[in-house]
């Protein structure tokens, strides 16, 4: 967005902003969000040189405003509008500028209900998972079409194709920008939560492409959870889902080596963890666990990451613990890839014949998937069946989506045969 670091912060806080206050007043998310791009970019390229404005969200208002009305004249001159987007008339827009400005400027202005309201419609229920990020990163994230089509690594045609599809969908499902009733708020609300969480995790470990990790696109996962948690400060799934992502990210830094190589949990340099953000997520988890009785799947798993960001070594990790905080996720959130992280934890209290007992069981719902081959191999190995293992590792080389955890699992099943 902008080379001055500072700046492109400013943007990135202010882009969901600006955007809220437009289709709050103007409708038509497609025009308010071309507008703010626009508006954007002219920031980007002016600020670094002339200075950042005394109040720069009113003057990304202002050039927003003067571009939509830009956009206006344009549609009206080509075709009569297609969509539901209300524009008056440009003049009308201008003069009335300065008076919704400083509305908007006033003490109790709508700024986080807006925001709050602009992530609900980006997640709307009427759009696919995929839709549902990259129009979340679009509008909210204030990325560019560009940057989300590469971290996605699609071209960007692509990715535009992607984001006009979902505006077009969420016109034709006939969403309004208004926060949606007390009766869906909460099911919206996990949705919210979901697409953040993909987000975050695409950039911890990339579903293709030949790095493990894009560091963007997780620390803007972050970014929005921290904006979703200032949104709704009380609110302990998303404080949860918060600490998840900070507890998670913390191991970063030791997860590949110089040259790419993936790194697993049990031999990473615990040292090269970043300190501050487990301090950080270890409070705000148990911040929550201790006011909230009704436990989430975010929560818990970030109690699970907590356990063991906080054990000094593979060998202090409290299994025990970890054991039982899997055995309430799985009643909270049931699945396979819960139960298969529960195996995992059962192997290191009960030995891997018992963990490996517990992971057959989820053949049937993982039989395509390299976690589950790959937990396969290490208890195998632990088991002392080097050739099972072996052959579990290269079950979970061919599976994998990602080229680093491809490499990883197949120099694994190679090292154990050179054995």
């Amino acid at each position: 967005m902008s080379s001055d670091p500072v700046v492109e912060d400013l943007l990135r806080e202010l882009a969901p902003q600006v955007l809220g206050v437009l289709v709050r007043r103007y409708a038509g998310l497609d025009s308010c969000e071309d507008a703010v791009q626009e508006a954007l970019l002219d920031a980007a390229t002016q600020w670094p040189t002339t200075g950042t404005p005394d109040n720069p969200r009113a003057w990304l208002l202002t050039v927003a405003t003067r571009r939509l009305a830009d956009i206006g004249r344009s549609e009206s001159a080509r075709r009569r509008r297609e969509d539901a987007v209300t524009v008056a008339t440009p003049p009308a827009v201008l003069a009335g500028a300065d008076a919704w400005l400083a509305d908007a400027e006033a003490p109790g202005a709508r700024d986080s209900d807006d925001t709050l309201t602009l992530l609900f419609l980006c997640c709307h229920p009427a759009l696919s998972p995929s839709s549902q990020v990259a129009l979340t990163l679009r509008a909210v994230g204030g990325l560019s079409t560009a940057e989300i089509a590469r971290a996605f690594v699609v071209p960007e045609s692509t990715m535009a194709q992607r984001i006009s599809r979902a505006k077009q969908q969420i016109r034709a499902a006939g969403a309004r920008f208004t926060p949606p009733a007390a009766a869906d708020r909460d099911q919206r609300l996990r949705v919210v939560q979901q697409v953040l969480y993909l987000i975050f995790n695409e950039g911890y470990v990339a579903s293709a492409g030949d790095t493990l990790q894009r560091t963007d696109l997780s620390a803007e996962g972050i970014r929005l959870a921290r904006l979703l948690r200032r949104l709704l400060p009380d609110e302990a799934e998303t404080a949860g889902l918060l600490a998840l992502m900070l507890l998670t990210d913390a191991r970063r830094p030791a997860r590949v080596t110089p040259d790419g190589a993936l790194v697993p949990l049990t031999e990473q340099d615990r040292a090269r963890w970043d300190q501050a953000l487990i301090a950080e997520g270890a409070a705000l988890i148990a911040a929550t666990l201790a006011t909230t009785s009704a436990l989430g799947p975010y929560q818990l798993q970030a109690a699970i990451a907590a356990a063991h960001d906080e054990a000094g070594s593979v060998a202090d990790t409290d299994w025990a613990e970890i054991l039982a905080l899997y055995e309430l996720l799985a009643r909270v959130s049931p699945g396979p890839l819960v139960a298969l992280g529960k195996a995992v934890a059962v192997a290191m209290i009960h030995g891997p014949a018992a963990g490996l007992t517990a992971a057959g069981e989820l053949e049937g719902a993982l039989a395509r998937h390299h976690r589950f081959h790959a937990v396969r191999g290490h208890l195998l190995e632990m088991s002392g069946d080097l050739a099972a293992a072996a052959s579990a590792y290269d079950l979970a080389a061919r599976y994998a989506t990602n080229a680093a955890e491809k490499r990883y699992l197949g120099r694994q099943g190679r090292r154990i045969r050179g054995h």
